[in-house]
């Protein structure tokens, strides 16, 4: 993984730090402002918070005895603040089309609103029913002895428990994959017609990390409307890449990681017409963060009764639904790469992944018919390295040890005398920015 700008994370956590004092001290003023958008204004208690990466939140409970609430806002500095409304707006109508549409067990939103609606203006929220749970994670890890530990799913799991697990999942991933929409973005619902549309710009999780953790990123370059091709999209996602590798300063470590960086993501652009598939649509409903980490399940069952976090959830290309779970053994195949291996990614992912599969096509033996079934178009996509090209030009921060580590083939790295004119010039101005930021870095003391 591509080391932070400290800079920018510094500035973003102060940012985030100052706001949650605020929030925090103002605790009891947020739980009446719940309690009074709940029906019949019961009283409210404060009965704790959550925190994570990019939202905070504050659980009420009631005295009239209904579910508890939570309260959850997007926290500045961690979350693009040009945006968090955007974000907010996008979550609610991701949560609203899946209730309507799907059996999955998401959050009953009671109540939301803008920055203007919210107590002293912290910001936009989302009050909703809180579902409690141990996370899926949780229950599948191997036991860790301290915090810093890898999240790895463990090697001595029950192969029927996990089989469980598997098939639990498989029917969620059915269920999404049969959710279509006719362009890539944010997802709405037309109040003239009732009809779900993706009619707004998208923004992911990857546009909000460049945002707020590299210095200077030129947000102003991110999409401002929807996309109508997979190709077009593919292009863009190469492009927010390619300026990553342009605007952050520490992004290489030396003259020779620059050019590794430079190759890879190139390389990346030329590699589109090989794996770009279903250009014109239809599209998918995708989330990016879908894992065990963000599902709630039974101690003693493993049943999933919650799916948490849909934020930066949109209409995407289908072919990042056709690719085999990147969570199946919990770690994620870029941390592999930055810190392992792929050969010992691969023993352990690989004989995980066929388990999933066969849980998939059981699945799909008792679902409606679909063609080419999705257990199919998975293999497809894992047997042909497209799993690998969806999965790195989507996270700009991996998306070097993602071609080096399973992209790259002898030779790819040739280039022709201009590509190595212009990849010197890039090294020489990349060796000035590093020199510059590693100055601004001592005098602020990071």
């Amino acid at each position: 993984m591509t080391a932070y700008d400290e800079i920018a994370e510094a500035e973003a956590n102060e940012e985030c730090r100052a706001w949650l004092l605020k929030v925090l001290g103002a605790k009891e003023e947020i739980v009446a402002f719940v309690s009074s958008r709940r029906p019949g204004c019961p009283k409210g208690e404060f009965d704790g918070y959550l925190t994570g990466s990019f939202n905070f939140c504050i659980s009420v409970c009631f005295d009239d005895g209904g579910p508890k609430a939570i309260i959850r806002f997007p926290k500045p500095g961690h979350t693009l603040t040009a945006r968090r409304e955007e974000k907010v707006k996008s979550e609610v109508q991701v949560l609203a089309y899946l209730r309507e549409r799907t059996k999955l067990p998401v959050p009953r939103v009671t109540s939301w609103g803008l920055t203007d609606e919210s107590p002293r203006n912290f910001g936009p929220f989302i009050i909703m029913d809180r579902i409690d749970g141990t996370s899926l994670a949780t229950l599948l890890k191997q036991p860790v002895q301290s915090e810093e530990d890898d999240v790895i799913l463990r090697d001595d799991i029950d192969d029927a428990k996990l089989d469980y697990v598997y098939e639990q999942l498989a029917e969620i991933t059915i269920e999404l994959s049969r959710l279509d929409f006719d362009a890539i973005g944010a997802i709405a619902k037309n109040s003239d017609t009732n009809k779900w549309l993706a009619t707004g710009r998208p923004f992911t999780y990857n546009m909000n990390e460049m945002a707020v953790t590299v210095s200077n990123y030129p947000v102003d370059a991110f999409p401002a409307a929807p996309f109508r091709t997979t190709r077009e999209y593919l292009e863009y996602q190469s492009d927010e890449n390619l300026t990553h590798l342009r605007v952050q300063r520490n992004l290489a470590s030396g003259p020779e990681n620059a050019k590794r960086r430079y190759i890879a993501r190139h390389r990346f652009r030329q590699l589109i017409p090989k794996y770009c598939i279903d250009n014109n649509g239809p599209f998918k409903l995708f989330c990016d963060d879908l894992q065990p980490l963000n599902m709630l399940a039974n101690p003693e069952t493993l049943k999933i009764h919650g799916i948490l976090d849909w934020e930066f959830t949109h209409a995407m290309p289908a072919q990042f639904s056709y690719d085999p779970p990147w969570w199946l053994i919990l770690k994620g195949p870029d941390m592999w790469l930055e810190n392992y291996s792929i050969e010992e990614f691969l023993a352990r992912y690989e004989p995980r992944l066929e388990q999933f599969l066969r849980a998939l096509e059981r699945v799909e033996a008792r679902s409606p018919p679909t063609e080419p079934k999705l257990s199919t178009q998975m293999r497809e996509s894992w047997e042909s390295g497209r799993f690998w090209f969806d999965y790195g030009i989507r996270k700009s921060m991996d998306v070097d040890d993602i071609y080096w580590g399973a992209l790259y083939r002898e030779g790819d790295d040739v280039l022709n005398e201009e590509q190595q004119r212009e990849m010197e010039e890039f090294v020489e101005k990349k060796m000035k920015d590093v020199k510059a930021y590693d100055e601004e870095c001592k005098k602020r003391g990071l």
